[in-house]
């Protein structure tokens, strides 16, 4: 009896070593869908290049296993995070040409997408968590955004987020003055581009996965990104300090291919899009709280946090605005100018 037990508890000591190894390969183990896909009608294919610990791309999982309840297993959302479909600009083609169906899109990338989409990442428009909430449920604001990117076989369905931007930087910057000795990593994304142009600052526009590299060897001293971000990424290990510039919300804009999702049935393109409406809304909420919470562990872990000067903003805010200018030429103006009326921006 006692070599049977040995033997039991080895067996079971093996399988929890199994697990944990398998866990630790493929970092998306806990993810996995509880049901079997297979006798779903029809399949939606959902990129985004992000980790699921991030709440704001966690949703698509919240989508995935909502719909696929709400259908009956009528609609199987095969959600693919990290980067496993490629670049965001890769995967912006293969949406277009309907290779893939939907994607968590970046808010910096959206605006290669169409570029009513890069409104959302103009400097000081949408820039804090109750703007951001105003611009999604105020329909003249929303539907034009939602519609912007029709005209290349895409539709808005919604968003989700991952806090506001700011400088995260190996050394301090609390003025203006030393930001410009930083040279800033930004996304590949016009906006984003214009805007440090206009700004007169330093920077590199460069591919996420090619940060952590160019932060340990000093050809990048700042990262233009979001505390979230930085600090469940790791970033903060080498820079240290992030200045609280909170210009913009960064977002993940889900994006679906058009054709696709007019040839679902009615009913259930209704309850698809009512889904990723209420999981979006819900996960816009968790966002906000794990803002605050990943504040708190970067300041408890040593992170030095620093704001300009009201002055600096203001300055900041007037070298915008020929950014502002020439992206709502291309936005829209009279829409632009609604945006920034009703958010007061």
């Amino acid at each position: 009896m006692n070599k049977i037990l040995t033997l039991l508890l080895l067996l079971t000591a093996c399988l929890t070593v199994t697990s944990q190894a398998a866990e630790k390969n493929d970092p998306l183990a806990s993810w996995q869908p509880t049901f079997d896909p297979s006798g779903a009608k029809y399949t939606y294919i959902l990129s985004n290049v992000s980790h699921p610990v991030i709440e704001g791309v966690a949703a698509g999982y919240r989508i995935r296993d909502k719909v696929w309840e709400k259908t009956n297993g009528q609609i199987y959302v095969d959600y693919r995070p990290l980067s496993q479909l490629g670049g965001e600009k890769d995967v912006i083609s293969k949406l277009r040409l309907g290779a893939v169906q939907g994607m968590l899109s970046s808010s910096v990338a959206a605006a290669n997408v169409a570029d009513r989409l890069g409104i959302v990442n103009l400097p000081y428009i949408i820039d804090t968590f109750d703007k951001l909430d105003t611009f999604r449920n105020d329909p003249e604001l929303w539907q034009p955004f939602a519609e912007g990117a029709l005209s290349r076989g895409i539709y808005v369905a919604d968003f989700t987020g991952y806090g506001p931007y700011g400088w995260a930087t190996t050394t301090p910057v609390n003025t203006f003055a030393t930001a410009k000795a930083v040279n800033f990593r930004i996304a590949q994304a016009p906006v984003n581009t214009d805007l440090y142009k206009a700004w007169g600052l330093k920077f590199t526009v460069m591919p996420w996965p090619d940060v952590p590299q160019a932060l340990q060897t000093g050809v990048i001293s700042g990262l233009d990104h979001t505390v979230i971000v930085c600090n469940i990424t790791k970033k903060f290990t080498i820079a240290k300090s992030f200045t609280e510039l909170n210009y913009a919300q960064g977002l993940f804009v889900h994006l679906i291919n058009k054709r696709w999702l007019d040839r679902l049935p009615a009913d259930l393109r209704a309850t698809f899009l009512e889904v990723i409406a209420e999981e979006s809304a819900a996960t816009r909420q968790a966002t906000r709280k794990q803002y605050e919470v990943q504040v708190a562990k970067a300041k408890q872990d040593g992170v030095q946090f620093y704001q300009l000067s009201e002055d600096e903003v203001t300055e900041l805010k007037k070298l915008s605005e020929p950014v502002l200018k020439k992206w709502g030429k291309k936005i829209g103006p009279d829409y632009l100018a609604k945006v920034r009326a009703k958010l007061g921006s």
